[in-house]
């Protein structure tokens, strides 16, 4: 499976100009890859405290990426502020805001996926609601399984089912530069205890609130090698193919996932 990495800067709260910005990064795309991965919050930066940056799923944002992955017959995956749907008597009149991650597919439903762990010192748990959902998505024949930034630091939210494994755990982020070290150590140590290829995309510049972004998007493969290395605050893009009947041999040569620890997760 062919994966595309975008790191770049992000326009500070202006959808319009980031949905501009990545149509044009993506129609050099077009038959070259089958996902294109784009950083947290790609329509806005990491704007916590925007209410009114918000979009209902399925608004303005979401019908601009749903188009590109169309015309461009690629995956989207990234994430946004967005308007969550609650139930009655829930949550929602303290925090009705979510960080949704998406998979918008060419010719096909998207997919969506809300952070889990929101970062209590970038003001995200006083606004956003947490998700509550692990998910698996199949694409082209590929099961993958998103994070969000924080969730990287949660091993066992990512952990693997024994009975569901995935292959590629693509993980979106603003990560600024002054934690970047995190970042390096938490991506390969997912590969490692999943036994799994992991993707990370990170932006690069400075944003609204003067927080500095080196990228270090990366893609680890069986053996931990950063098969997308970049600079330090390189703009650009990389494709990487992985080989999802490499990764399966691996796992049957060596079936560590099958010795790990049954466990459920308490809500």
């Amino acid at each position: 499976m062919k994966i595309a990495l975008l790191q770049y800067p992000i326009v500070w709260a202006d959808p319009q100009a980031n949905i501009g910005l990545l149509d044009e990064r993506l129609c050099c795309l077009a038959g070259k890859t089958d996902i294109a991965v784009v950083p947290e919050m790609f329509s806005t930066g990491f704007c916590t405290d925007r209410p009114d940056l918000a979009e209902p799923w399925g608004g303005p944002t979401c019908q601009a990426l749903q188009e590109m992955a169309d015309r461009y017959d690629l995956a989207i995956m990234g994430s946004m502020i967005c308007k969550g749907e609650w139930t009655e008597g829930d949550e929602a009149n303290a925090r009705p805001l979510c960080n949704r991650g998406f998979m918008f597919r060419p010719h096909d439903k998207a997919l969506y996926y809300d952070k889990r762990h929101l970062y209590r010192s970038g003001g995200e748990a006083d606004f956003f609601r947490p998700g509550k959902q692990r998910e698996v998505w199949e694409y082209r024949g590929v099961k993958i399984r998103l994070a969000i930034c924080y969730d990287a630091r949660f091993p066992v939210w990512l952990r693997q089912d024994k009975t569901n494994l995935y292959d590629i755990l693509i993980c979106v982020a603003c990560w600024p530069s002054i934690r970047i070290q995190f970042w390096d150590a938490l991506l390969p140590a997912r590969a490692a205890e999943n036994q799994c290829y992991v993707v990370g995309v990170n932006p690069v510049g400075t944003d609204g609130m003067q927080l500095d972004y080196n990228g270090h998007s990366a893609a680890y493969d069986t053996r931990l090698v950063n098969v997308a290395p970049y600079e330090d605050y390189e703009e650009g893009t990389r494709i990487v193919d992985l080989s999802i009947e490499k990764l399966r041999h691996y796992r049957e040569v060596l079936p560590l996932w099958a010795d790990g620890d049954d466990y459920s997760i308490e809500r």
